[in-house]
């Protein structure tokens, strides 16, 4: 079964509907952070970092066979256990404690994690796999659904996943909403890499914001403790190559936004269980119409006029 894996084209390009960027926010302009000294802070680290994601996978499913068929792929392929495998990692790379998870499958598509975390561990970590999941999983007589609860202090990592397809028109998308919110000196970002990568992300929209005040040891207060142009600062090379991105940031205000998608198109690639040569020149030129139609309309967050 295909699974819709991507190098991806984009219809048209950014520059040619976006404003002319500044220089530090434009794509392929390195961006050199330089760590600055720790705060010295009068007690705990206040300050609030959250860490939003939208991530679309586009398909095309001929037949409502096939459209059903690719239901229960990503329904299997990022189902409750899949996805707490992922935050659970994000929790990792982050360095946070988990305290609580908890998860949800549900009917007739879809899934949910949330997980609570803190900066620092609130409970022996020899015994948080045992005693926290013993606690928090819970059985059900119906076998397809299952829950599990898992929470972190004063933190949180959230997912929640969105199967769907048109009943006519043969697209197939899959969204799914993410949310890392940190309080204290660990920062959702470093696992931002690793969320895109864990997905099949055709279009990621990003919202990244840092939120109240620190004091440090001299009573000055603090709205942000980390030097930050976009959120393409933190993305891997190898992601910058493949993406076409652009930003929308109110620095004043700590708000910081990035949109991108993948530049490249292979229509095999985005066919569920279908080879392109099988079709012909007019299905192919109606199919690849309709999907880049998709993809521009879900990357703009409007509908197009034809």
């Amino acid at each position: 079964m295909g699974n819709c894996d991507r190098a991806r084209w984009w219809h048209r390009p950014v520059s040619a509907i976006i404003p002319r960027l500044p220089f530090y926010a434009r794509p392929g302009v390195p961006t050199v952070v330089k760590p600055i000294p720790r705060l010295k802070l009068q007690g705990f680290n206040n300050l609030t970092k959250a860490l939003s994601f939208n991530i679309y996978d586009v398909c095309y499913a001929i037949s409502e066979d096939q459209r059903q068929r690719y239901i229960e792929y990503i329904d299997e392929a990022y189902n409750a256990d899949r996805l707490t495998q992922i935050l659970t990692e994000v929790a990792h790379i982050i360095g946070a404690n988990i305290l609580n998870v908890a998860r949800q499958d549900y009917d007739p598509q879809g899934a949910s994690v949330t997980i609570l975390i803190s900066e620092e561990p609130v409970i022996d970590k020899k015994q948080a796999g045992k005693e926290v999941l013993s606690g928090a999983v819970r059985d059900y007589e119906d076998p397809r659904e299952a829950s599990v609860v898992a929470h972190l202090d004063k933190s949180h990592i959230t997912v929640h996943t969105y199967p769907e397809t048109h009943p006519h028109n043969g697209i197939a998308t899959f969204r799914a909403d993410i949310d890392v919110a940190t309080c204290g000196v660990i920062s959702p970002l470093k696992a931002l890499n690793y969320l895109i990568e864990s997905f099949e992300s055709d279009i990621v929209v990003m919202d990244y914001r840092v939120r109240g005040f620190t004091r440090d040891v001299k009573g000055k207060k603090h709205y942000i403790d980390h030097k930050i142009n976009s959120i393409q600062d933190y993305l891997s090379r190898p992601i910058k190559k493949r993406y076409e991105m652009f930003d929308v940031n109110v620095y004043q205000e700590n708000i910081f936004h990035t949109k991108m998608h993948v530049k490249d198109f292979d229509l095999d690639t985005y066919l569920f269980e279908e080879k392109a040569k099988n079709l012909s020149f007019k299905e192919r030129m109606r199919i690849e119409h309709q999907l880049k139609r998709e993809i521009e309309e879900l990357f703009h967050g409007r509908n197009l006029v034809d």
